[in-house]
């Protein structure tokens, strides 16, 4: 069973930054497409960024410039590293993984930025 756990969410001022990772098990991560997505209050998820088993990377574009997603496959980690965070960056962010047509998800981690 795939099992996703984020960590590094947290209380920031605008213009601060944030790293959260997640680690994955029970799956072979390396061939697993991985990302990121967050939901506000009141809002739908949206997909904050993405990372291909080539390492191929694309992005919401509010959040180009300043978010940037990476993996590290030795260790079944997938990491966001926010910088310039905005109020409207606030949510709670879910890792995400897909795997033959299969989508699994973290149980999502608060990010609060304040102004």
């Amino acid at each position: 069973q795939v099992q996703l756990v984020e960590s590094g969410g947290g209380l920031v001022q605008a213009g601060g930054s944030l790293r959260l990772s997640c680690a994955a098990s029970g799956t072979m991560f390396s061939i697993n497409v991985m990302g990121w997505f967050r939901q506000a209050p009141g809002k739908q998820r949206e997909l904050v960024a993405r990372i291909t088993p080539a390492g191929s990377k694309s992005y919401q574009e509010s959040v180009k410039d300043r978010f940037t997603i990476s993996r590290d496959n030795a260790k079944n980690t997938v990491y966001l590293q926010m910088n310039s965070l905005k109020p409207e960056d606030t949510a709670v962010y879910y890792c995400w993984s897909l795997r033959d047509g299969s989508n699994y998800w973290g149980q999502g981690t608060q990010v609060t930025v304040s102004s």
